[in-house]
C-alpha cells in the first residue's frame, strides 16, 4: 500500500467509515451501541477557541460566552458585547472561560488566561447588560497560560481555578469569600509544588485516599491531608505523557477500582488511556491506544452524552493549534465521543471533514469542525440530550444532540 492510500485508510478508519467489531454485553439497554445524531448549526465566524456557557442574564436561558461576545439563548442568533480581546497574530489572548460569580453579586463572570498576556484573569459581568463591556481584573502574574480549570482542590464543595503553566510552579487559586459564601472579588494564591509544570494537566483521585491529585506532563502530584493548607505535595515521576492534553481524564475506565489516564497528544498523532496497575506494592501504567491516527487533541471531556448512564470520551481536533506547525494539522478535523466497551473504545462521529481553508471566505463550503482549546458538553435546551458548543479558529458552532439513529 503506498503512503497515500495508507494515509486514506487511516482517515476513513478514524471517522469511523471502516467499522471495527464491538463488544455488546457491557452496552446493554435499547440503543446503546447506535450512533447519536447531531444537528450543526454556525452561531459565529468568529475565532477565539474557548468558550463558556452559563446565564449571563439571569433570564432562565443559557447563553454562549466567547471570546469578545455572549450569544443570549435560546435563539445565541445576537452577539452582544463582552468587550475587546488581545490578539497575536491567529491567536486570541483568551484560553478558558470558566463560569464563576467572583464578586458575589449575583451575576456569573468568567475566569480566563493567556499565553502572551502572562496573567490568569476574570472579566466581570456587568449584570447582563448587553451593551456594557465586562471589565477586567488581573487575578495574578504567572507567566505563559496554557489554559486554565476549575477543580475542587481542597475538596470543599467549591472550585478552584487551577492554570497550566507549562515554564512555571503548579500553582492554584481560591476565591476569597465572605461570611455568607459569596466571592469578593480576590484570590488567595496557593503554590503546590514549585518545578516547571510541562504541557498538560488533569485532577483526581489517584490513589484511592479520597483526595484529589493533580496530573502532570511527567508523573502526579499526591495531595497532601490539608491540600491547600501548606503541606507537601509528594510528586511521583511515573510516565512520561508527552504533550500531554489539558485535561488529562482521571477515570477509571475498565471497572477494576483503579484510577487510569485518558490522554490525547495536543500537539501531535495519539489518544490512549493508561491502565493502571498495582503489582508487588507498585504502580505500573499500561498504555493502551484509542485513536492513533488523529492529531490535536487538546481538549477532553469525560462525560455521558448518550444518557445509558455511563461516561464517554468527547474530544476532537483543535483547529490550526499551532497555525500550521504540528503533525497532522492539514489532516481532516473532527469531533467524536469514543464509547467503553468493555475492551477498547469504539469511536462515533459527530463532524469529520478537510479543515476549512485558513483565510477564506466566511462563506466557504462546509468542512469538518474541530473543537478549540475549551468546549462544552452542556444541555442547552433543556430536553435532556447533551449538547457540544465547539468554539475554535474555524468558528464558533454548536452541535445539537438528536437522539440516537434510527435503527432503519
Amino acid at each position: 500500500m503506498t503512503n497515500c492510500c495508507m494515509r486514506i485508510a487511516l482517515a476513513l478508519l478514524a471517522a469511523g467509515v471502516l467499522v471495527a467489531a464491538q463488544a455488546g454485553e457491557p452496552n446493554k439497554g435499547a440503543g446503546a451501541m447506535r450512533p447519536l445524531m447531531f444537528q450543526k448549526i454556525k452561531i459565529s465566524d468568529e475565532r477565539y477557541e474557548s468558550a463558556g456557557v452559563f446565564d449571563v442574564d439571569n433570564d432562565g436561558h443559557l447563553d454562549i460566552v466567547s471570546g469578545g461576545f455572549w450569544y443570549p439563548g435560546p435563539k445565541f442568533d445576537k452577539p452582544c458585547t463582552v468587550g475587546p480581546v488581545r490578539a497575536e497574530g491567529e491567536y486570541f489572548d483568551d484560553f478558558s472561560t470558566i463560569p464563576m460569580d467572583v464578586n458575589g453579586d449575583g451575576y456569573t463572570d468568567f475566569v480566563t488566561g493567556g499565553w502572551w498576556g502572562n496573567t490568569v484573569r476574570w472579566r466581570e459581568n456587568p449584570r447582563g447588560d448587553p451593551g456594557k463591556v465586562w471589565t477586567e481584573h488581573v487575578v495574578a502574574q504567572v507567566g505563559n497560560v496554557e489554559t486554565t480549570r476549575a477543580w475542587d482542590v481542597d475538596g470543599d464543595g467549591r472550585p478552584e481555578i487551577v492554570p497550566n503553566t507549562p515554564g512555571g510552579p503548579q500553582r492554584v487559586y481560591k476565591l476569597i469569600t465572605d461570611a455568607a459564601g459569596k466571592g469578593a472579588g480576590k484570590f488567595a494564591e496557593h503554590i503546590v509544588y514549585d518545578k516547571p509544570s510541562g504541557h498538560g494537566f488533569g485532577f483526581g483521585d489517584l490513589n484511592g485516599d479520597g483526595r484529589g491529585d493533580i496530573v502532570r506532563a511527567k508523573g502526579w502530584l499526591e495531595a497532601p491531608e490539608k491540600p491547600l493548607g501548606g503541606a507537601k505535595w509528594i510528586f511521583h515521576e511515573e510516565f512520561d505523557l508527552g504533550s500531554a492534553s489539558c485535561p488529562v481524564i482521571v477515570a477509571d475506565v475498565n471497572g477494576d477500582g483503579l484510577a487510569d489516564l485518558i490522554v490525547g497528544q495536543a500537539h501531535g498523532y495519539g489518544l490512549d488511556w493508561y491502565e493502571q496497575r498495582l503489582e508487588g506494592g507498585k504502580r505500573r501504567w499500561i498504555k493502551h491506544p484509542i485513536d492513533p491516527a488523529n492529531s490535536q487533541y487538546h481538549d477532553l471531556v469525560w462525560i455521558d452524552i448518550d444518557g445509558d448512564g455511563r461516561p464517554e470520551l468527547v474530544t476532537g481536533k483543535r483547529y490550526r493549534a499551532h497555525c500550521g506547525n504540528d503533525p497532522g494539522e492539514f489532516d481532516p478535523c473532527g469531533i467524536y465521543y469514543f464509547k467503553w466497551t468493555g475492551e477498547g473504545f469504539a469511536k462515533q462521529v459527530i463532524d469529520f471533514g478537510q479543515p476549512r481553508v485558513w483565510g477564506g471566505p466566511a462563506d466557504q463550503p462546509a468542512a469538518g469542525k474541530g473543537c478549540g482549546i475549551q468546549f462544552q458538553v452542556v444541555d442547552l435546551d433543556g430536553d435532556g440530550r447533551l449538547d457540544v458548543v465547539a468554539p475554535g479558529k474555524d468558528g464558533l458552532v454548536l452541535f445539537k444532540n438528536l437522539g440516537f439513529a434510527p435503527t432503519k
